[in-house]
């Protein structure tokens, strides 16, 4: 194998890595003057980075190291999804990163970030079990760094000392299950072992174990209850992160291990998958009515949503597949608009994250209001936003394969999510406040986020080629 075989197929990750040693080396010999411009350096080089990385380069697939590293078009395009969300992150964190107890620490931002997306990045393309539990390590243990980043304030400490101990946990499950896989199989190659899997009483041990690893960061019930907490301690920015792009790149890698390598046993992991998913959506979504602090408020609503991708798990088809990625890049810019006015206001009014402090906020902030509530509309699925388009897909996906009665209780479960979204555009555009939130002007790059992800919420709606791209690169459909 020559290295222009392994660039060719190994281009993301091998570009990411410049990307992260460039950071790196800014943040070594820029001194305090270049420090000022580390944000549009960063910036900068992750729009290079996506340009260089959108949409698949090779249309074939292909594995290399063994079968090690596998490459498809749709993961190429997973990637090139996760690492625009990573530069959005990126836009709405300059704010909080110009703060005095923050600016120092700059440079480890953005090289922790980038390394758990090199490590997603891996995941994704994993052909075996080893790279697979790398790559998901890769991107669990900075993600706890990043939590814990405020170190200074206590909710942030609690936040990353809870989600490292309950990562831990999970990986050590994972890996049990692992180990259970290899013991009856001999072997640890995805494809070499789908001969193997027979539907033993340890295999299906071993898919549970590992299914529990990955349910932990998609944060699905039952593996959920770290999830609220965190999000609430953990800065803005970063719990946008945690919200989107790792639920994300977790979700994708978790289809594609079920269909490749559990094939055999697809009824046990459909029956699993089934009830995570109804416990998922209604646990959630009655969690979420209870809510006053918006970060919680939109934890429990990312696990709502987080049932709903697995819709499109269950499914198991190369649909199912597009219609995963697609409502993952529809989530993505619909909640981090939403975080990115909670972000907005929270650095202009003293750390203000309750609902209530959102009493009267179109009075004052008007655009900033409109955003969230166009935000909003998406996350619930009301037409003719992008959000509804997403949900359709991913029904469509799980009734064709004739989950009837699951698509039904989703669908319940939305008219309930539309109760408690109300609430917020409730506060915003209803309820009265003699003290609302004072009248404030968002930093030029939080300002650019927000535009970038209403065009999202708007455009991606009422693009139908934009799915339909994505299944015609990824599969020639």
């Amino acid at each position: 194998m020559d290295f222009s075989t392994i660039l060719t197929y190994m281009y993301t990750e091998i570009a990411l890595v410049g990307v992260i040693i460039a950071a790196l080396l800014y943040d070594l010999i820029a001194g305090a003057r270049g420090r000022k411009y580390f944000h549009g350096v960063m910036c900068t080089l992750m729009l290079l980075f996506i340009a260089g990385t959108v949409w698949p380069y090779q249309q074939e697939n292909a594995s290399i190291f063994g079968g090690m590293f596998v490459y498809a078009p749709i993961y190429s395009i997973v990637k090139s999804v996760l690492a625009i969300g990573t530069l959005l992150v990126f836009l709405l964190s300059d704010s909080w990163l110009r703060k005095p107890d923050t600016e120092f620490k700059r440079g480890e931002f953005y090289v922790l970030t980038l390394s758990t997306l090199l490590g997603m990045d891996f995941m994704v393309s994993a052909g075996h079990f080893m790279m697979f539990f790398i790559g998901l390590e890769l991107a669990s243990v900075p993600m706890s760094c990043l939590v814990a980043f405020d170190k200074y304030k206590h909710n942030s400490a609690e936040a990353g000392a809870k989600y490292i101990l309950s990562a831990l946990f999970a990986s050590g499950l994972m890996l049990y299950g692992i180990s259970f896989f290899y013991g009856t199989t001999g072997t640890l190659y995805f494809e070499d072992m789908v001969p193997m899997i027979n539907g033993s009483a340890l295999q299906i041990l071993a898919m549970v174990f590992f299914f529990t690893g990955l349910g932990f960061k998609i944060s699905l019930v039952p593996f959920h209850l770290w999830t609220a907490d965190t999000y609430e301690g953990a800065p803005t920015p970063v719990t946008s992160y945690l919200s989107v792009v790792s639920k994300a790149a977790a979700a994708f890698a978790l289809m594609v291990v079920l269909i490749k390598v559990f094939a055999p046993m697809v009824e046990y992991w459909q029956t699993l998958l089934y009830i995570v998913i109804v416990l998922s959506i209604t646990v959630a979504n009655l969690f979420a009515i209870r809510q006053k602090n918006l970060k919680r408020f939109l934890a429990f609503s990312s696990i709502s949503q987080a049932g709903y991708i697995m819709l499109a798990v269950i499914s198991g088809t190369p649909y199912g597949m597009t219609s995963l990625v697609y409502y993952v890049l529809v989530y993505m810019v619909a909640n981090l608009a939403a975080f990115g006015v909670i972000t907005a206001v929270e650095q202009n009014s003293d750390g203000k994250v309750n609902m209530e402090d959102y009493n009267g906020l179109y009075k004052t902030n008007p655009k900033l209001a409109i955003v969230m509530m166009l935000a909003i509309f998406s996350l619930a699925g009301i037409p003719p936003f992008a959000g509804f388009f997403s949900k359709f897909f991913i029904f469509a996906a799980a009734f064709e394969q004739g989950f009837h009665v699951l698509v039904f209780i989703a669908l319940l479960n939305t008219i309930i999510s539309l109760y408690y979204y109300m609430l917020v555009i409730k506060a915003m555009f209803i309820t009265p406040n003699d003290s609302p939130i004072a009248t404030f002007r968002s930093d030029n790059s939080t300002r650019l986020s927000l535009l970038l992800c209403l065009a999202g919420i708007l455009i991606l709606g009422l693009a139908s080629s934009v799915f339909d791209g994505i299944n015609l690169y990824a599969f020639g459909m």
